[in-house]
Formats: structure tokens, sequence, C-alpha cells
């Protein structure tokens, strides 16, 4: 399971100012603001980022501009597989080293949707011996039970992340990954083609 929540588009404007720096077209912006503070972009505007997007990466550098900041929760088998996107992110998570043991084990702090049954009944044992663990921990200190719940640990175990990303790294990300068979990455992709003019110019960036 993935949650996504929290999400914040910016620097558009900018963005799009600096799109017009090489050809000194700035004359030709028709974006707008709207009643509610919201960039728009214009016919012109939107033409020309629909166009340097078909024309390769070295062109669409305003993407890299673009800014995303959004709150994800998911499982640490997700998180694993995000981090191969190194370059212009970054993230601030909770922490497993400092506060796992702060808070009582439950089967809600898991991504299991997917488990068969018998599985299931698995995990709920693995959770359950988890929180005896922390129990004891807390009781005596003993940093062998600290270092027993994070040594057994599922990699299901869910992480929430605050995530700054830019339009460049995002098109990366659904391209890459839209047929990805996690289901993860698909409420992902799904949350990217919802992004601010996201259906022209990441979505259909290759049309």
């Amino acid at each position: 399971m993935i949650t996504i929540d929290k999400t914040s588009v910016m620097n558009l404007e900018n963005a799009i100012r600096g799109a017009r720096n090489p050809m000194n077209s700035w004359d030709k912006s028709d974006s707008t603001y709207d009643d509610n503070g919201k960039y728009l972009l214009g016919a012109n505007d939107l033409n020309l980022a629909i166009r340097l997007c078909r024309a390769g990466s070295d062109h669409r550098k305003f993407m890299r501009q673009i800014f995303v900041s959004v709150d994800i929760t998911a499982p640490l088998y997700w998180w694993k597989e995000f981090d191969t996107y190194k370059v212009a992110t970054a993230a601030n998570s909770t922490s497993t080293m400092h506060k796992i043991h702060s808070k009582s084990f439950t089967e809600e702090d898991f991504s299991n949707d997917q488990l068969t049954g018998e599985s299931q009944v698995f995990f709920s044992k693995i959770v359950e011996y988890l929180e005896q663990l922390r129990v004891l921990y807390n009781d005596t200190k003993d940093k062998k039970y600290w270092y027993d719940m994070i040594q057994l640990l599922p990699s299901g175990y869910n992480q929430l992340r605050t995530c700054t990303l830019n339009y460049e790294t995002l098109t990366n990300i659904y391209h890459s990954r839209k047929n990805h068979k996690l289901n993860e990455w698909h409420v992902l992709c799904d949350w990217i083609t919802e992004l601010p003019y996201a259906k022209e110019l990441i979505v259909k960036e290759e049309a």
C-alpha cells in the first residue's frame, strides 16, 4: 500500500519564464493567475512547453525547475526501489533507528494487503513478537532487543517521507515505472498524471 498527501507544486511561473530566455521571447508569454492565485498556462506558453518536452531532455531544462513537495507513506520494500532516483530528489523520513521503540507495533503499521491467508497468520505472529521485543527494550534498555527489532523488521513496514522532486524526475519515474508489477508504482504514476499539466508535459511528452 501507499498513501500520498500534502502535494504542492511550485515555481511553474519562473520555470516557464526561463524557458523563454534562449529566444528572448518573453513578450509572447500569455500565462496568468486566476482569482484563487493559481498559475494558469496560456496557449502560447503551453505550446512552447510541449514542444520543448518533445524535443528531449536537453531542451526541457525548465522541467527541472518545476518543484513538487509531497508526503508519501509506503513500505520499505518500495522505498528501496524509489531510492534509485537520487538525482534532484530530497527526502526527510520518519526514523526507525531513533523512534521504532516509541510506539506499539500493530498490523496497520505494515503493508500486508497482498498476503495470502496462511501468510497473514504468520505475519500476525511476527507483529506480536516485535511488540514483545519493543516492551522488553523499553523496560530494560538492553540494546540486544533493539537490534532484534531492527533486524527482524519486515520490509512491509510503512515509512513516511516528505519528498521534494521536480517534473523531470517525475517524467523518468512515470515512463520507467508505469507498467511495474508493484501496485504502489501504479498508484504513484496515477498521482503524477493528476499534477498540473502533467498530461501534456509528462504523460504525453514522448507522443
